[in-house]
């Protein structure tokens, strides 16, 4: 008979976009709590074109500077070293993508290149779209992103992943990045969630 924490364990989703600041679950999340976390690379110029958003170069002047007071909160709430306006954002996510389902998909730990990826671009100014950078990115983080695209799908299945991704984002109820979606349907949206999704990993465990 399966326990609960064998049943909770099964669905933990970060549905997010890699140039995001702050997309991805809780430092040690998988080991901590023993949940299994899948990491969902979605496209969030279609979701919001499917829920009512707007990505940032469209929103009111009003969005965009609450936007930068919040980047500038949570640089000095973690203290660490957020680049504001990085010249290289937004960045062409479609290798990284790429990289990060291949990952998956072989069996690799993707939601730590994900987050690798994330500081590349808001700490260092990274063009993330170079392979050769990405190529660092995932060494960091103990992953051969020439062996791990080898091993896995080509391009245009992995392409059609994200946008499987990005249907079932809608699907489900998402509409921002980061998203948090657990097995019983809880949708945790943005950063500011993570203590929220900390406390239900904890209970479920």
């Amino acid at each position: 008979m399966k326990s609960r924490h064998d049943k909770d364990r099964l669905l933990f989703i970060a549905e997010f976009s890699l140039d995001v600041p702050g997309k991805c679950p809780p430092a040690g999340t998988q080991g901590k709590h023993g949940v299994q976390v899948t990491a969902k690379p979605t496209k969030f110029a279609d979701v919001f074109a499917q829920t009512g958003g707007f990505p940032l170069p469209r929103r009111s002047p009003q969005r965009q500077a609450y936007r930068m007071m919040e980047l500038k909160r949570w640089r000095d709430e973690l203290g660490i070293p957020i680049i504001l306006e990085p010249e290289h954002f937004p960045s062409d996510e479609t290798s990284g993508y790429r990289l990060v389902i291949a990952a998956e998909i072989t069996g690799q730990d993707a939601v730590r290149p994900s987050a690798e990826i994330g500081r590349a671009l808001w700490e260092q100014d990274k063009e993330f779209s170079d392979w050769e950078v990405l190529k660092e990115i995932a060494k960091r983080v103990g992953i051969d992103a020439d062996m791990v695209r080898a091993a896995g799908p080509d391009d245009d299945e992995l392409d059609a992943i994200v946008v499987k991704n990005t249907e079932e984002a809608v699907s489900g109820g998402v509409f921002g990045a980061p998203s948090y979606v657990f097995e019983d349907g809880e949708i945790m949206w943005g950063q500011d969630r993570v203590q929220f999704v900390a406390k239900k990993l904890a209970a479920m465990a």
